[in-house]
């Protein structure tokens, strides 16, 4: 099943919700002190995780590949009013944004998706103001059963922490902090259930 059509049912699971809150509540709370206006979020889906951060930027660029995805969002918006939300169904590597124009980006569960992870880490540097910062949550490295049930998946089964450190490094980006901070269960169809740790890491332009 893809993005596309999962995007009507997406929100129904309430660990979506639950991950987008915990992730949401430790960028706010590490950056509460920051001035921040423009954001991105990089593979937004429905919203959740920038819902959760509405009142933080003046506004946010939301974007995904999914146009289904896109779709469920901007109905989001006009239900809920929001007007400082800036949804765009593109690749972000082509997609028309300016250089140095985000205060931040941030990312929740997408990057494993991508396979051309260092070009997209260069995009993300390009558009981020000088000193502008990068949040990403993504898997821990696993042991390629969280996408079993996926045929074909070929992206990466998670992340290990000082190899993404390392590529971050080189494109240019100062880490400063990484921890563990959601224990994501996955039930599947033989109703086993899987503990995937996430992992959070900020770094700065």
């Amino acid at each position: 099943m893809s993005f596309d059509d999962e995007a009507k049912t997406w929100d129904d699971d309430p660990v979506k919700t639950e991950r987008a809150k915990k992730f949401a509540s430790e960028i706010s709370d590490y950056y509460k002190d920051k001035e921040l206006k423009n954001a991105m979020e990089f593979g937004c889906g429905t919203g959740l995780l920038s819902f959760e951060l509405v009142n933080m930027f003046n506004s946010i660029t939301l974007i995904d590949t999914s146009e289904n995805m896109i779709k469920v969002l901007k109905e989001k918006i006009r239900n809920r009013q929001v007007k400082h939300f800036s949804p765009i169904f593109a690749d972000v590597l082509t997609a028309d944004l300016a250089e140095n124009t985000f205060d931040m980006i941030y990312t929740l569960l997408t990057l494993h998706h991508i396979l051309n992870l260092d070009d997209v880490l260069k995009k993300f540097y390009s558009l981020l103001k000088p000193n502008g910062y990068l949040c990403i949550a993504d898997l821990v490295k696993e042991d390629r059963s969280f996408h079993s049930n996926i045929p074909g998946f070929d992206g990466h089964n998670g992340f290990d922490r000082i190899e993404l450190e390392n590529i971050l490094s080189s494109i240019g980006f100062k880490v400063k902090h990484y921890k563990i901070f959601f224990n994501l269960q996955k039930k599947f169809d033989d109703n086993t259930v899987g503990t995937y740790p996430l992992f959070l890491i900020f770094a700065q332009k």
